[in-house]
């Protein structure tokens, strides 16, 4: 794969993962109005940001790679971006639980949390759930 190829996937991924930002973001106020914690609604908008992104990532950033079962395929994004949405939540964590500005308007943990998070997830995303098969690298 070229340099070219590489940046260009990159940036389609940081563009969905605004989008998956807007998702996590929307959830996570959804969840607050609706009497969630902090922590416990970020679960919930996080699940719903890591889907929207995966289904946005599969039709969009690695669309050639899309040949997977839908259910499959969505299962191991959750898994490989694990490690990713672990170094997300905990950036989030930290900050609600250090800054009383935050705690007031957590969407710049989210926002945190999500860029701490992004090149472990593309890096994850491209070599384990979207990778280029042997038998296709060879046509």
């Amino acid at each position: 794969m070229s340099d070219r190829t590489l940046k260009s996937q990159f940036v389609r991924f940081a563009a969905v993962g605004v989008a998956g930002l807007a998702v996590d973001t929307a959830v996570l106020y959804g969840a607050l109005a609706l009497g969630a914690g902090l922590y416990s609604g970020r679960v919930v908008s996080y699940l719903a940001a890591a889907t929207t992104t995966w289904a946005l990532n599969r039709q969009f950033t690695f669309a050639s790679h899309a040949d997977e079962s839908k259910l499959a395929q969505w299962a191991k994004f959750l898994a490989a971006n694990a490690l990713g949405g672990l170094v997300n939540y905990s950036v989030y964590a930290a900050l609600v639980a250090t800054s009383p500005l935050v705690v007031t308007m957590p969407v710049i943990a989210v926002c945190a949390g999500s860029i701490a998070g992004l090149a472990v997830n593309f890096t994850l995303s491209r070599k384990f759930v979207f990778r280029i098969r042997d038998a296709q690298r060879a046509s």
